[in-house]
């Protein structure tokens, strides 16, 4: 029978709170706590993970930088890009680090391929790309057996930012997005699609949760307005 996994759609929301929220959901979770799936987009941010140098950030401007812990270099969130967060205990699915991103991968392959768009893998750097471009990046971390951050998948979003940085660590690496592949403009058609495909990746049974953080480590209502 598959396990559960909670689905949170959670709008548009602001890049500290949530990356705090998945920190204590990790850090607070039991073995029988069921996996969960954010699924959102941020404001405007640049974030450099655990590997990432300063030096790949060129130019911000008005977009903050936060450096944070996931594995990965730089990279940019913004408004009309799909977030999702896999909080799933790996220990529990019986499956390691190098499957977990070969199964993300593999998830937003199936997606694109809904609307007939090929996309592929590229040896030593994870990612989903369509030709030259990258559709899809990945920045994971795993604390306790358990998984956090995700992956950001550009829709129908302004990809200016991108010329800002050197995307993933890569200078002059093209940026792509479902949009411009000939694939739907709407996040919430792409989201729907993604979801099933991660669920179908592990295995898990989509269920539906309120579109708020769960509790904190200090066991109070963690909650982020939800944008309209």
């Amino acid at each position: 029978m598959s396990q559960p996994v909670l689905v949170r759609r959670l709008g548009r929301q602001p890049y500290e709170p949530v990356w705090r929220a998945m920190q204590a959901f990790t850090d607070t979770r039991g073995p029988d706590t069921p996996d969960e799936l954010w699924v959102l987009e941020h404001d405007p941010v640049f974030t450099l993970g655990q590997a990432g140098k300063w030096e790949h950030v060129l130019l911000p401007g008005e977009i903050p930088v936060v450096p944070v812990d996931r594995g990965g270099q730089v990279t940019y969130h913004g408004p009309g890009q799909i977030v999702a967060y896999p909080l799933f205990d790996l220990r529990r699915l019986k499956v390691g680090v190098r499957e977990l991103v070969h199964r993300i991968e593999q998830a937003i392959i199936d997606t694109l391929d809904t609307w007939n768009i090929v996309a592929m893998r590229r040896d030593g750097a994870p990612g989903v790309y369509v030709g030259d471009a990258k559709v899809a990046a990945l920045g994971l971390r795993v604390r306790r057996g358990c998984s956090f951050h995700g992956l950001a998948f550009n829709v129908d979003m302004d990809l200016e930012p991108f010329h800002r940085i050197n995307p993933c660590g890569y200078q002059g690496l093209a940026v792509t997005q479902v949009l411009d592949l000939g694939g739907p403009g709407s996040l919430a058609e792409v989201e729907t699609v993604l979801i099933g495909e991660l669920a179908r990746q592990f295995g898990l049974m989509p269920q539906t949760a309120a579109a708020q953080l769960p509790l904190s480590a200090t066991g109070d209502a963690v909650r982020v307005a939800q944008s309209a």
